[in-house]
């Protein structure tokens, strides 16, 4: 999120907010530098993750001579819906609460083409020994009941600034192309709509959801088939073309 859209939110939030839902309105008045503050930290936290995860996607493209992400795309939570959060929390507003509470200000999602990228590129960032793994929720193994799936992890990492280091945590969701779609659509049917036969468009979505997550296994399959095949063929492929004279 862009800072002037940061700043602009921060300014809007005591005059646009519910003030039945928001009991401290003058949170983001007396509170403002620091909230900028976090929330260029949370930035920096991104930026730090997103560097890591291209730096194993750079790597895997030269190993698999293909890239298991397909796209990278990050959000920081807005002002409302932070707010709104803590208050669903019980907690008071404040950039103390921010920080103690909510582990998912800062989002970072990864698509990637087939479903076993999805751990391995997982596996691969917990592994570094600069980030903590808080917590992790499986919604691939075990999908939502309206059938969403996704890896979602919470992780720390340190960002480094002029006066300090500071362990950040930030939300990566990592599912596939056809997850993503789901979920994608899934939203925009769903957002800001009034649904009277829930049940019946539940179980729709579901089953929607179902038939993508067969696909998904189905397309993994036919991966590792043409593999098997072509790995041999690859490998005597390139070693005829190998010339250490592109390396002068």
């Amino acid at each position: 999120m862009a800072d002037l859209e940061q700043n602009t939110e921060v300014g809007q939030i005591s005059v646009i907010g519910d003030k039945e839902l928001i009991k401290n309105p003058e949170f983001f008045i007396n509170q403002t530098l620091q909230f900028q503050e976090l929330m260029m930290m949370y930035d920096c936290a991104i930026k730090e993750v997103k560097t890591k995860l291209e730096v194993l996607n750079a790597e895997l493209s030269v190993r698999y001579k293909r890239n298991p992400i397909e796209f990278i795309s990050s959000r920081i939570k807005k002002p409302v819906s932070i707010a709104k959060k803590l208050q669903k929390k019980g907690k008071i507003i404040s950039v103390d609460s921010i920080e103690e509470t909510l582990s998912d200000v800062a989002g970072v999602r990864v698509i990637c083409s087939f479903v076993d990228d999805i751990y391995e590129i997982a596996s691969m960032l917990v592994r570094q020994d600069d980030i903590a793994l808080v917590e992790q929720k499986d919604y691939i193994n075990e999908p939502k009941l309206n059938g969403y799936r996704s890896l979602h992890l919470i992780i720390e990492i340190p960002v480094f600034f002029s006066d300090q280091k500071k362990m950040m945590r930030v939300e990566v969701q990592i599912r596939t192309i056809a997850m993503d779609f789901w979920a994608s659509l899934e939203h925009q049917l769903r957002y800001k709509h009034v649904i009277n036969n829930e049940e019946e468009i539940t179980k729709e979505l579901k089953e929607c959801a179902d038939i993508i997550a067969a696909t998904d296994v189905r397309m993994l399959s036919i991966r590792n088939k043409i593999q098997e095949n072509t790995n041999e063929e690859d490998f005597l492929d390139k070693m005829e073309k190998f010339d250490l004279s592109s390396f002068y």
